[in-house]
């Protein structure tokens, strides 16, 4: 009996020790995947259903490699729907060889160089009076603005953009999910 009893302590301890010794740990999740901390803003996006145009057009944009370096970059993310949303057949002509400048100013319309979370995004629309010019890696302006607890970002053509999950922490930055495509 007292070995039965020692038998079934060890088994209930394998199975409550891990519990137990490795706090629970919760990533926020984009397209039905966990986005985490530890991997680069390539190795998270891809995995998110969310974004597979996204990550289309990164790749063939050839800007793989450069959205897994070190950077970091702060990193609009349109969704499929946002792409969706474009007129019928541009994204598909976005995605040709030929349009491959046009595809990589378009992506790179969607980065910052550094990390950006929104409470930054916050203090320099504060800052500014009620908006916050930001220089994109392709050299373009967008202007985020605070609409009660949303943050909007205005494109050169005059479309603007939600921030619908903000600050998906990555090792070389950080994401903004957002609701359309910025042009331009």
């Amino acid at each position: 009996m007292k070995f039965k009893l020692i038998l079934a302590a060890t088994a209930l301890a394998a199975v409550v020790s891990p519990a137990i010794s490795k706090p629970m740990m919760h990533y926020p999740m984009v397209g039905g995947a966990a986005m985490y901390p530890t991997k680069n803003i390539v190795e998270n996006a891809v995995n998110s259903k969310d974004h597979t145009t996204l990550v289309a057009a990164v790749k063939a944009a050839g800007l793989v490699d450069t959205l897994a370096s070190p950077g970091p970059f702060t990193v609009f993310a349109p969704t499929n729907a946002a792409f969706a949303k474009l007129p019928a057949g541009t994204v598909d002509t976005l995605l040709k060889p030929e349009n491959k400048g046009t595809l990589t100013a378009v992506l790179t319309y969607h980065v910052v160089a550094g990390r950006v979370t929104s409470t930054d995004l916050v203090k320099m629309i504060a800052k500014g009076h009620g908006k916050a010019v930001v220089t994109t890696v392709n050299g373009e302006k967008l202007t985020a603005r605070k609409k009660g607890s949303t943050i909007t970002l205005t494109d050169a053509k005059g479309g603007v953009a939600k921030v619908t999950q903000a600050n998906v922490m990555q090792s070389n930055g950080v994401i903004h999910v957002i609701d359309h495509v910025l042009l331009p």
